[in-house]
């Protein structure tokens, strides 16, 4: 690139609200809520309220996870938060998730009831609260903390760095294209060469470290994120190829994948109440 085309950053930032990219009308500097509104309340003990991006099915999957492992107290209701419309800076979401990001949940069976954001947070919550999907064993329990806070850490190089550039960006960038790409490459050979010599994340158990990842890692070698699985040659990652089709034929990763899914091919189910609502629609797609 020659010195003429270099960006040169100014001594302070200013803020330009139209950038040309796909979110410059809903991304912005500042927190805090841009409207008043409370949020819809349903029957159930847990209130979520999300959108089917792969941080908010990890969610999904989990509720659906534990309904159908017989915890009947793990009943929701899911909400839509339409991110592309600043749903989740309205009063009411702010109030349970400050940073503005989806999913967050609010658990009705405490009193006060409790507020959960960060979506590693919540798995992690709800595996302590009903004992389900962590392991007991304490080298395979900290395994499972392992790869659940290495998906929290690394996701955003995957997702904000190269699905961004890759994807979002208002026009295509060599050098973050090149650099995102070299990192979500390196993360997926890590994926790989540990589930070469094991089935599960943690081990041998299926835990919240799969339901963390799987969305995220799973989706990019299923071809599911950003149309780059030709690009990032997915297919070489054999084992990690291995592990997303074996974790996306359960049941339950089935179902939770659709809540809140409000755009895209495929099954779309804005909001649930009862497991009634995604009987329904699996119905109508057979």
């Amino acid at each position: 690139m020659s010195k003429k085309k270099e960006y040169q950053p100014p001594k302070v930032w200013k803020w330009e609200k139209e950038d040309g990219s796909k979110f410059a009308n809903i991304n912005r500097p500042v927190s805090g809520p841009t409207h008043q509104k409370a949020l819809p309340v349903g029957d159930h003990p847990f209130q979520l309220y999300s959108l089917a991006t792969p941080n908010g099915q990890k969610v999904t999957i989990m509720f659906e996870e534990l309904l159908a492992a017989g915890v009947k107290a793990a009943e929701y209701d899911a909400w839509t938060i339409d991110i592309s419309e600043g749903d989740q800076f309205s009063s009411g979401f702010v109030n349970i998730n400050p940073n503005s990001k989806i999913p967050a949940l609010l658990d009705r069976s405490s009193t006060p009831p409790v507020r959960v954001f960060e979506s590693g947070a919540i798995l992690q919550y709800l595996a302590e609260k009903f004992d389900k999907f962590i392991p007991e064993e304490t080298t395979a329990k900290t395994e499972c903390r392992n790869w659940l806070f290495w998906q929290m850490g690394s996701a955003p190089y995957l997702g904000g760095g190269f699905g961004h550039f890759y994807n979002y960006a208002p026009y295509k960038m060599e050098y973050p294209i090149n650099r995102f790409s070299m990192e979500a490459k390196r993360q997926l050979d890590v994926l790989d060469n540990h589930l070469s010599f094991n089935e599960y994340l943690a081990g041998d158990e299926y835990s919240i470290a799969d339901i963390a990842v799987w969305p995220w890692y799973g989706g990019m070698v299923l071809g599911k994120l950003y149309d780059a699985a030709e690009f990032l040659q997915v297919e070489s990652y054999t084992h990690l190829l291995r592990w997303a089709k074996q974790v996306g034929q359960r049941e339950a990763v089935k179902r939770g994948k659709i809540v809140n899914k409000a755009w895209g091919e495929g099954i779309q189910l804005l909001e649930r109440h009862s497991s009634k609502d995604i009987d329904k629609i699996l119905q109508k797609k057979k």
